[in-house]
């Protein structure tokens, strides 16, 4: 059987066929109710947000988009989330909170949207309150990567007591190309880039960053999604039954071992 190099990986995650969050988050959640704003500033197209129910428990959901159509990308920023987008995911965690409802976050984006006017409205900050935020949340929370996870963009919704991958997706500090450009000033080194980043769910469950991949060898989109809903029910069931502390205990420590070495 030939090998699948990293960059082929890649470019299946980017591929304009593949299915987003947004369609794992229609097809798991009965009875969702989208909810929008940040409370600050605005809304984001590049993240939806809302409350549903996963067969049949009240869960908060949290999807990163890109958009099919070239109009409905633009609105969307190409699935790059803006400051409003991260502080939305933020308010609906932390209502999913206050009523005790698990969080399943679906994330797909290359990156967070690089405009200055995303700067000026703290997309630095955004990214940050949602870490610290996530890693005391008090109710369970899984994340899954579904498509390409790029740097601080993906991780912001990426804090997860169970971090989940499906095959082709990769998650990375930074793409290939940005990698290459940097290494070597020169882009189209990115295959060899793929190879040296460790950026798939096989090398990244090794590492221990995550803690389940779903195969989508030979499966259609609708089986993949199946497979992916019974793990995190599962998931679900096991977070349930831990007392809140061992949760919070356990999900710490799990981010604080992440690139530790041993000599």
């Amino acid at each position: 059987m030939e090998k699948i190099r990293p960059y082929d990986r890649v470019q299946a995650a980017r591929s304009n066929t593949r299915a987003t969050g947004g369609y794992f988050l229609g097809r798991m959640i009965d009875n969702f109710v989208e909810m929008h704003g940040d409370r600050r500033f605005g809304d984001d197209g590049a993240i939806i947000g809302g409350v549903g129910l996963f067969n049949g428990r009240p869960v908060t959901a949290i999807a990163m988009e890109r958009g099919a159509t070239i109009e409905e990308r633009m609105k969307r920023n190409f699935g790059c989330p803006t400051p409003e987008g991260y502080r939305k995911a933020l308010r609906l965690m932390k209502q999913a909170e206050k009523f005790n409802r698990p969080v399943i976050c679906f994330i797909g984006c290359p990156g967070a949207y690089c405009g200055i006017d995303a700067e000026e409205r703290g997309q630095g900050e955004a990214i940050a309150e949602n870490l610290y935020e996530m890693m005391t949340l008090k109710t369970p929370v899984i994340s899954v990567v579904v498509g390409e996870g790029g740097s601080g963009g993906a991780l912001a919704m990426g804090v997860g007591d169970t971090v989940i991958m499906l095959e082709n997706s990769v998650y990375s500090v930074i793409s290939p190309e940005g990698c290459a450009s940097i290494l070597w000033k020169d882009s189209t080194k990115a295959p060899e880039a793929a190879e040296v980043l460790k950026l798939t769910a096989k090398d990244l469950l090794k590492f221990g960053a995550i803690e389940k991949v779903i195969d989508e060898s030979g499966k259609t989109t609708e089986e993949i999604c199946d497979d992916l809903k019974d793990a995190i029910e599962k998931e679900l069931d096991a977070k349930r039954k831990k007392p809140l502390k061992e949760l919070l205990d356990m999900r710490y420590n799990k981010f604080r071992k992440i690139g530790e070495y041993r000599g």
